[in-house]
């Protein structure tokens, strides 16, 4: 009878422990993106809308954040960030490859570190 106690239970917590990893439907999510101009800002917020899930996004000129709403069942922040570096800008987590920065319009590209 003990052991029929101590396998319930166990199921019980196994249960309950796999539900607190529900992922966020609408996680609010900010990075730093380089970028100059207007055309930068359509380019990263293209790149963004691109990934599954992304619900918002906007691009500040002047303060290089980017703020997106995200489905973390559709997709990651670093999936995100890859995107984004994908079209040639650089976040603060993922580098842009140089060939992809270098596609960019010579008013966008952006001092590199």
């Amino acid at each position: 009878m003990k052991h029929i106690i101590l396998i319930a239970l166990i199921a019980v917590f196994g249960f309950s422990a796999q539900a607190q990893t529900k992922k966020n439907k609408n996680l609010k999510y900010a990075t730093e993106v380089n970028g100059n101009c207007e055309q930068c800002k359509k380019r990263i917020e293209k790149a963004a809308f691109g990934v599954p899930g992304v619900k918002t996004a906007n691009w500040d000129i002047s303060s290089h954040q980017l703020t997106v709403i995200l489905n973390e069942e559709k997709s990651s922040p670093a999936d995100l960030n890859k995107a984004i570096a994908k079209v040639g800008h650089d976040t603060r987590e993922v580098k842009a490859e140089q060939a992809d920065y270098d596609n960019l319009h010579s008013c966008c590209k952006y001092e590199r570190q």
